[in-house]
Parts: C-alpha cells; sequence; structure tokens
C-alpha cells in the first residue's frame, strides 16, 4: 500500500461555508458519515458509519503512517475532520491535495469544474448538492417531517443508497482527475509551501479574549457619549442624509 485517496460524508450543525473547518468540527453533533477510499487506485470501498459500519483497521493504521499518502480533493477538509473523528491530529506531511494542484496549473477549485476541463473518465455526480442539503445539514421541522431537524437514512433510504453512490463517484473522479494532472506535477517545493500553509492554519493564532471583551465594553460605555460630542459639534445626523 502506497497511496490512498478518501473522500467523506459528513454532518454538523455548524455552517462550514460561514465557519470554516475548524469550528464546523468542534459542533457537538459534528460526525463522519460516510468514508470512501480506494487503496493505490484500486477499487472504491464505502464505509457507512453512521450505520454501524466500521473502517478496516489496517486503512486507519494507513492513516496514521506518514510513509503512505492520502490523496483527496480539498484534504484539509478530510485530514481535519478525520482528525476529530480519531481524537488524534493528523500531520499534514503526509496529505496531498489535488484541489491544491489544480490550483498551481489555473484550474477550477471544485470537484466538478476540474473533472470537466481536465475531461476525467469519471464526473461528479450531479444530484450530489441535494443530497448534502438532505443528510448533511439540519433540516427545518415540519408537520410533515414529525418536527425532526435531521433527516437520517431511515427517512428516505433509497435516497441514502444514492448518497453512498455520491460518496464512491467523488473518489472515483478525484481519482481520474489525478491521473490527468500526473502529465503536469507539481513541485516539491509547492508541496512543502502547501504543507507550512497547512501547519500555519492548525497552528492558529492566540487572542486575548479578555482584551477583546473590555474593548467591546468600553465601545459600548463610550459610543453614545462621543456620537452625542460628534452631533453638538457638526449639526449632523449620523445614518442620515444631510443634503
Amino acid at each position: 500500500m502506497k497511496t490512498i485517496n478518501i473522500d467523506i460524508e459528513t454532518y454538523s450543525s455548524v455552517d462550514l461555508a460561514k465557519s470554516g473547518v475548524y469550528r464546523y468540527v468542534e459542533a457537538d453533533d459534528f460526525e463522519v458519515m460516510l468514508f470512501a477510499y480506494s487503496v493505490d487506485s484500486g477499487p472504491v470501498q464505502v464505509i457507512d458509519l453512521a450505520n454501524c459500519e466500521s473502517i478496516p483497521s489496517e486503512i486507519e493504521q494507513a492513516i496514521f503512517n506518514e510513509n503512505i499518502t492520502k490523496w483527496a480533493f480539498n484534504a484539509q477538509f478530510e485530514r481535519i475532520c478525520l482528525s476529530k473523528h480519531f481524537k488524534r491530529d493528523l500531520s499534514p506531511v503526509d496529505w496531498r491535495c489535488t484541489m491544491v494542484w489544480s490550483a498551481y496549473l489555473g484550474l477550477p477549485l471544485s470537484l466538478e469544474g476540474a473533472a470537466m476541463v481536465t475531461g476525467a473518465d469519471k464526473q461528479k455526480l450531479s444530484e450530489g448538492k441535494d443530497l448534502i442539503r438532505f443528510f448533511s445539514i439540519p433540516c427545518k421541522p415540519t408537520k410533515t417531517n414529525g418536527g425532526r431537524t435531521r433527516n437520517l437514512k431511515e427517512h428516505d433510504p433509497n435516497r441514502w443508497e444514492r448518497f453512498k453512490a455520491y460518496n464512491r463517484r467523488d473518489v472515483e473522479t478525484e481519482i481520474a482527475i489525478q491521473e490527468k494532472l500526473s502529465k503536469f506535477p507539481m513541485p516539491e517545493a509547492e508541496w512543502n509551501n502547501y504543507f507550512l500553509d497547512q501547519l500555519i492554519n492548525d497552528r492558529g493564532i492566540k487572542l486575548d479574549l479578555e482584551l477583546v471583551a473590555q474593548a467591546i465594553k468600553c465601545d459600548d460605555l463610550i459610543r453614545g457619549e462621543l456620537i452625542s460630542r460628534m452631533k453638538e459639534i457638526t449639526r449632523l445626523q449620523p445614518y442620515e442624509r444631510n443634503y
């Protein structure tokens, strides 16, 4: 075993687009529902973690083995989510990101777009967004759905099977893109820049939260006084047109 291509499907009540992956995985209800993988570009397997299936021990050990390269499209998402899942920080040094490789070559930064432009043999399934909206984010409670706030396999078994097929196809598509890009390798120096970028993001920056809180408090205390003084000096009304 030299490489593993990975794609996962997850659930969290935190909005990924607004909050980013680090906040996303900190939600109390975060979970990895589906884990699809391919070893050395072989047949794709899908593990239904949400329904009591388990990742094979040899695959789990390979994820922790820095001598085995892990590939994914937007690999940061898979790596951070799996770090949370396994309760163990996964180093970026043995991960490669097909999205970053695509960016280096000036290609679209979406799996669908990169597959289309490169003419990959396996294209992304078009119904993916609808499946993600149904299973991966909270749903609005209604009388029709019995007031539930989350959709599970039991609520639509057929759609869940399509969700698994979608997960499988994403790995197949990522491998197909990788094969197309193999003619235009990214320099090792650029991969090192990627690793550094990931380490910087993993580490983050320290914030003096007490200072932040006190600054907000000072603003609340002084704002009214300053606005009143500004009105007195300028004879203008803020937030209104004065012409």
